[in-house]
C-alpha cells in the first residue's frame, strides 16, 4: 500500500526516543511491536472515523510520518496531537529551573512530551475498561474489542488492528464486558457521534469546563475525565482533579503530608502554569519510587 509522508516539528525540546520507550512500557500500547526505531500503529481517524495506518521515526527537529492514505490538516493534527507536538514546550524548560524537583525529571527523560491515546473516544473506553479492572487485563479485553469490531490495516507490511469507530460499538454487545460497562461503552459512542467526546470540542473548552462536561458522560467519574481530557484530546494545561497515584506521587516528590487536601495538590500544579499537563505526566511516568496501583 502506498504510503503518503509528511514531517512535524517540534517547537521546544522533544526526543522521539523518549516517547518510545514510554509507549513499549505504556501498558494500553505495550503490546504494539517495537524495534526501538519506529511507532507503528493503526487508529480509526476522528476527521472521518476511517481507518489509518502511521508510522512515526525521528527526524531532525521532530519527526518523519508515513500514512497508509492522505493525510489532510485534520490526520496530520492528529498525529502532532498523540506525539504532544500540537504546542510549543519552549516554555517548559524554564519551569523547570524554577522547579529544581521537575527540573531533575527533566534530565531524566530529557524530550519527554505526553504520549495520548490515538482519540478522546478511544481513551473513555479505556477508562471504562479498565474501571476495577488491572490494565493487563484491560488490555487485552481492548485488544478482543479492535479484532473483532475493528479494521485490520497492514502498516509496513504487518496487519495492525485499528480500536473500531464509535458508530461500530453504537449497538455492539458481546464487548466481553459486564452488562453495565457495555452500556456505558454505547453511551461514550452516542457522545463521540454527536461531537461531544472529540479532540475539537474539548480543546474548546476552558479545562474546569470541560472535565466538568466529560463526567456528565456515562460511566465517566473525576480520574476518567482528567485521563480523556489529558491524555484523549492532549490538553496541555490541566489538572486532574483525583487520580490518587499521581497525588502518592506528588506526596513523596515534595513532603506533603498524607491528609493533604485536593486544594494543596492544585496550588502546587498551579506553578506549572501553562504545562500543568506535561508536569503531571512526567511525574507519573517518573514514579518516583511509588508502586503501580
Amino acid at each position: 500500500m502506498a504510503a503518503y509522508e509528511f514531517t512535524l516539528t517540534a517547537e521546544g525540546p522533544f526526543e522521539f526516543g523518549e516517547s518510545l520507550r514510554f509507549v513499549e512500557d505504556w501498558p494500553a500500547t505495550s503490546g504494539l511491536p517495537s524495534d526501538g526505531q519506529a511507532l507503528r500503529f493503526a487508529y480509526s481517524s476522528e476527521s472521518d472515523w476511517l481507518p489509518i495506518g502511521v508510522t512515526v521515526t525521528s527526524a531532525p527537529g521532530g519527526v518523519a510520518v508515513a500514512t497508509t492514505r492522505a493525510a489532510g490538516p485534520a490526520i496530520r493534527g492528529e498525529v502532532a496531537r498523540i506525539l504532544s507536538l500540537d504546542a510549543s514546550g519552549k516554555g517548559f524548560a524554564e519551569l523547570g529551573e524554577a522547579d529544581p524537583i521537575l527540573g531533575d525529571l527533566q534530565r531524566e527523560r530529557p524530550g519527554l512530551r505526553p504520549v495520548c491515546f490515538w482519540s478522546p473516544w478511544e481513551a473513555a473506553c479505556w477508562a471504562v475498561i479498565v474501571q476495577r479492572s488491572s490494565m493487563l487485563i484491560a488490555s487485552r479485553i481492548k485488544q478482543r474489542i479492535a479484532e473483532k469490531y475493528g479494521a485490520a490495516v497492514m502498516v509496513d507490511g504487518r496487519p495492525f488492528t485499528a480500536f473500531p469507530p464509535p458508530m461500530s460499538l453504537l449497538d455492539a454487545g458481546g464487548l466481553g464486558l459486564p452488562w453495565q460497562k457495555e452500556e456505558w461503552v454505547r453511551g461514550l459512542a452516542r457522545a463521540a457521534l454527536d461531537g461531544v467526546l472529540t479532540t475539537e470540542h474539548l480543546r474548546s473548552l476552558s479545562p474546569e469546563e470541560a472535565l466538568a462536561e466529560l463526567k456528565r458522560l456515562p460511566g465517566v467519574g473525576a480520574f476518567s475525565a482528567g485521563l480523556i481530557l489529558i491524555r484523549g484530546a492532549g490538553a496541555p494545561d490541566a489538572f486532574p482533579g483525583d487520580e490518587p497515584r499521581l497525588f502518592r506521587i506528588l506526596r513523596k516528590a515534595y513532603g506533603l503530608p498524607e491528609d493533604a487536601p485536593p486544594a494543596a495538590y492544585r496550588k502546587l500544579a498551579d506553578a506549572w502554569r501553562p504545562y500543568r499537563s506535561w508536569a503531571s505526566f512526567l511525574f507519573r511516568a517518573s514514579n518516583y519510587g511509588v508502586a503501580d496501583d
